[in-house]
C-alpha cells in the first residue's frame, strides 16, 4: 500500500516493492493494495506497473485508491492538489485505456504498459468506491480490515449496481480481516497485541514501528480506546487453527468474499510467517469441504 511520511510502513515506493516481491517469488500474483492514483499520473502508473507486467507475466495485480495516503503536511511535499480526488473516475478509465490495446490514432503510448491488461481493482472503505467499481465493471476490495462498518452495505451496493465489463463479467470482491494464529489461542491473543497497540497509537498521533506484544493490553488502554479499537478490529480472526475456521467459515458466508486479505502485523517474523501457514491450512481445510 502507498503511504508517506509514515515510519511503520516501508511501501511508499509501491512498484520497487512489488518488483522486489515479484522477483523474489515464482508464482505467486503480487499486487498494490494499493497505489493512490491522485498522487500520480496515469501515464506513469501504466508505466510502471507495464513495465512489471512485462518483467513478471500474468502475475502482477494493480489495485487503486483515491486517498493520499498521509497528512495535509505531506500532501504538499508531494506536490499533490486535493481537488485532484475529484478526477479519480476520469484517472481509472484513462489507465486502463494506456493499459489496453492501442487504438488507432492514439497519440499517447505507455511503453511498456499498452496491451499488458493488467488487471484493476478499485479499492475502499466507503460506499463511493463500491459504486465506481461496479459502474466500471471491476473487481472490488474493501478495507475490512481497519474501516469495518460500512462493509455489507458496500458489497450490496457494489452487487446490485454491477456492469460487466472485459475484465469480470461479474461481481468479484475481496475482503480485508485481520489475522493473527498460532498454536494456542494463549499466543495468539499475545500477538495480537502488537496490533492493538498500533490501533490505539494511531488514535493517540503517535505512530511508528510496530511494538512488541505485551502480557496484559488493559494496562495499555483506556476504557475509550478500548471500544473504539474493538470496533475497528471486528473483523480480527485471532486464535488457533480449530477456533478460527468455524469463524472464518461463517464470516466468508456472510460476506459472499471471492478473497480475503488478510494483514497480519505480528512484531516477530517467525511467528507471522507460521500465523500465515496456519490460515494456508484454514484456507485448504475450507476449501476441500467446498469441493466435498
Amino acid at each position: 500500500a502507498e503511504h508517506h511520511n509514515m515510519v511503520g510502513i516501508a511501501s511508499a515506493a509501491t512498484s520497487v516493492a512489488i518488483g522486489y516481491v515479484a522477483e523474489g517469488t515464482k508464482t505467486i500474483r503480487v499486487g498494490s493494495g494499493g497505489v493512490m492514483l491522485p498522487n500520480h499520473s496515469p501515464l506513469v502508473i501504466a508505466e510502471q506497473f507495464g513495465t512489471l507486467a512485462s518483467l513478471y507475466p500474468g502475475r502482477i495485480d494493480l489495485g487503486l485508491g483515491r486517498a493520499p495516503g498521509t497528512d495535509q503536511l505531506t500532501l504538499r511535499a508531494l506536490r499533490r492538489n486535493p481537488m485532484t480526488a475529484e478526477n479519480f473516475p476520469q484517472d481509472v478509465l484513462e489507465l486502463r485505456a494506456l493499459l489496453g490495446p492501442v487504438q488507432e490514432g492514439q497519440a499517447i503510448e505507455a511503453v511498456p504498459g499498452a496491451d499488458t491488461n493488467v488487471p484493476l481493482w478499485i479499492l475502499g472503505s466507503s460506499l463511493f468506491g463500491a459504486q465506481l467499481a461496479a459502474a466500471l465493471g471491476l473487481p472490488y476490495a474493501f478495507a475490512s480490515h481497519f474501516a469495518p462498518e460500512a462493509l455489507f452495505q458496500a458489497l450490496q451496493i457494489y452487487r446490485e449496481n454491477f456492469k460487466p465489463s472485459p475484465q469480470v463479467k461479474k461481481p468479484y470482491a475481496m475482503v480485508g480481516i485481520i489475522g493473527v494464529a498460532a498454536d494456542s489461542v494463549e499466543e495468539a491473543k499475545y500477538l495480537f497485541t502488537t496490533p492493538q497497540q498500533q490501533s490505539v497509537n494511531l488514535f493517540r498521533g503517535t505512530r511508528g514501528r510496530l511494538r512488541p506484544p505485551i502480557d496484559d493490553i488493559e494496562d495499555y488502554w483506556t476504557p475509550a480506546e478500548k471500544m473504539r479499537v474493538t470496533t475497528m478490529q471486528s473483523c480480527a480472526f485471532v486464535g488457533t487453527e480449530e477456533s478460527i475456521s468455524p469463524k472464518l467459515t461463517d464470516f466468508i458466508e456472510r460476506t459472499g468474499a471471492d478473497e480475503l486479505m488478510i494483514a497480519s502485523s505480528i512484531f516477530d517474523h517467525g511467528a507471522r510467517v507460521h500465523s500465515y501457514e496456519i490460515f494456508n491450512r484454514i484456507r485448504q481445510r475450507l476449501e476441500g469441504g467446498r469441493n466435498a
